[in-house]
């Protein structure tokens, strides 16, 4: 059988360096984009001719282009898109956020997500292959705090949802894939490095890994071709849903 190749964002950490070591395992071809050059190497280091590496910040356009341009001949044919890069910063209710953070958010969860599958879209549909789309609880559910970061992912599952109606018939296929609490680096990005905040966020909760989510990305890659999962929600066992919220005499 000849090997598939599968392109992952945010392959340096979490899902997406979990989701990348998990196909290259499988002996697919893995194109790994992230900011961090020394972590890919590993996956270098690791898979040798299986991976293929750019270091770069998603949100720019024309880094991204190039890096796909100079993809080699044996890595161009992708058959799987995984849109994982994204992020949260802070914690603050909206009058107290930094709108450098907001904008930061938006460029990197929205715009570089939909560049990148507009960018591929030609290659996916000729492939009929599929697009799988990081999303997550926050996008169905509000919390204090969460603002834009929760607006972000909504759209990320709309979004997914409507390529689906707009890919009806090509044989693409397109998952949005919402996970609940996870242990990565998620919350030590969100609160800039507080180790003691992401150590009590999780402590006792035993939440989703990164290894939960990649082979949850790899059941969908190894569904009939026919089948298409349009969400998965997921949370830990241990996280369920908050009750609503009353000001008195507000």
């Amino acid at each position: 059988m000849t090997a598939k190749t599968i392109l992952v964002t945010g392959a340096s950490a979490g899902f997406g360096a979990a989701t990348a070591r998990r196909f290259a395992q499988a002996g697919w071809r893995v194109i790994a984009f992230a900011r961090r050059a020394d972590r890919l190497q590993e996956l270098t280091d690791e898979f040798g001719s299986n991976i293929h590496t750019a270091a770069l910040d998603i949100r720019d356009e024309m880094a991204m282009q190039t890096a796909l341009d100079a993809l080699p001949e044996n890595f161009r044919a992708i058959d799987m898109l995984v849109n994982n890069a994204g992020l949260a910063l802070g914690t603050a209710k909206a009058p107290h956020c930094d709108l450098a953070q907001w904008r930061q958010m938006i460029d990197t969860n929205i715009t570089a997500l939909a560049t990148l599958t507009h960018k591929l879209l030609p290659t996916l549909i000729e492939r009929r292959g599929a697009i799988v789309n990081i999303s997550s609880v926050a996008g169905s559910f509000p919390y204090t705090g969460g603002n834009v970061y929760g607006a972000s992912k909504a759209f990320v599952t709309q979004f997914s949802q409507n390529l689906r109606c707009d890919l009806h018939g090509t044989g693409v296929r397109v998952t949005s894939v919402e996970p609940g609490m996870a242990e990565t680096e998620f919350t030590l990005v969100r609160t800039g490095g507080d180790q003691v905040a992401s150590d009590k966020l999780y402590q006792g909760a035993h939440p989703i890994t990164g290894h939960d989510i990649a082979q949850t990305i790899w059941w969908l890659a190894n569904l009939p071709a026919h089948l298409n999962i349009n969400r998965i929600e997921v949370m830990p066992v241990t996280q369920s849903f908050a009750g609503f919220q009353v000001a008195r005499d507000a």
